[in-house]
């Protein structure tokens, strides 16, 4: 997967206003750490996650992926009739049907002629997001393009607390598959892409590969419990040895196809999922790990928004700049492990 002909602009991103630490959420699950003698402070140990972000109630996740939409906009210089294509890739969605980015398109005013659709594939969305539009562009099938994610942490978080509270047969075991839903955050994030033979911004996407390793699809499951509200069933531990090891098949596969030498890339953005999480992954590829810019600790799990938020806040730091390479890293429950090199 090359590409020759792909600018990439830069980012807008949107930040709720709730600050959540995750003191917060083991005080509202009290009854169940005096129940199991679980001590304080373990989520924040474990996971690496000191606070994460919330939306206000009633916040859809279209409404995040507006806000962050029309800061890129904005940031690109490219008129809203100009958009061509519109991609929406979060694992949250307003709802079934519509698409979300329909939401999104008609708040943004975007053109009629404008192609409008969700992509949708765990915390890989906006990646694979990126890869299509940048497809669409190398074919010259569109100039100018978006990519949107917003993702609405708080119905998990909520189901999964009253969830725990109400189950009295829980265990010290029974809990654990519980522990990776109180890592998610919420955020909201966007990109606008453009054709360099028409708007060459300097910033490039030059290709990536991707790996599927689907015999282990049931290490993470989420979805509507009834009345329950949305829940998630997580084997961590299994997940992270299974994620690493499809991501370093993926990490030849990477190095292969961009010809980069791994001490040309100046900086990683990874989806974040824990501290272990990186550790091990960088440990793997045999990587230095004072080149992961990371926000996990104040901005925990956001799914798809992840890796592309942390690209943005760590471009905006001046940890990445003009005229150097990064590499996103991105491990999907599935499991599907997809990386990308930029000349930024």
């Amino acid at each position: 997967m090359r590409f020759n002909h792909v600018s990439l602009h830069n980012f807008g991103y949107q930040l709720p206003p709730n600050v959540v630490s995750s003191a917060d959420l083991e005080s509202r699950l009290a009854p169940v750490y005096d129940r199991l003698k679980l001590p304080e402070g373990r989520l924040e140990l474990m996971s690496g996650i000191k606070e994460r972000r919330f939306w206000d109630a009633g916040t859809r996740p279209s409404d995040g992926a507006i806000m962050a939409g029309r800061k890129a906009i904005a940031a690109s210089g490219i008129a809203a009739a100009d958009i061509e294509c519109l991609i929406f890739t979060g694992v949250c969605r307003d709802m079934i049907e519509p698409a979300t980015a329909s939401f999104v398109h008609h708040k943004l005013r975007l053109s009629e002629k404008c192609l409008v659709l969700d992509i949708s594939n765990a915390c890989l969305g906006f990646l694979n997001g990126m890869i299509m539009l940048a497809s669409m562009i190398e074919l010259g099938q569109v100039r100018n393009g978006l990519i949107v994610s917003g993702e609405t942490a708080e119905s998990l978080v909520d189901s999964t607390i009253n969830s725990l509270l109400a189950d009295l047969s829980l265990t010290r075991k029974s809990i654990k598959s519980s522990f990776a839903s109180f890592t998610i955050g919420s955020g909201a994030v966007a990109l606008a892409m453009s054709d360099a033979r028409n708007h060459d911004t300097g910033h490039h996407l030059i290709g990536g590969a991707w790996r599927a390793n689907t015999s282990f699809n049931d290490l993470c499951k989420g979805g509507a419990a009834g009345e329950g509200g949305i829940l998630m069933d997580t084997d961590s531990e299994e997940l992270l040895r299974r994620g690493v090891e499809t991501a370093a098949l993926t990490w030849q596969d990477f190095i292969t196809e961009t010809s980069w030498a791994p001490d040309s890339i100046s900086r990683f953005f990874c989806h974040q999922v824990g501290r272990a999480h990186a550790s091990l992954l960088f440990e793997t590829l045999g990587l230095d790990l004072a080149k992961n810019f990371e926000t996990l600790s104040s901005l925990g799990n956001v799914g798809s928004v992840s890796a592309p938020i942390t690209m943005a806040i760590g471009i905006e730091q001046s940890v990445l700049q003009h005229g150097q390479r990064c590499a996103l890293l991105g491990i999907g429950s599935g499991i599907n492990c997809l990386m990308l090199g930029v000349d930024w």
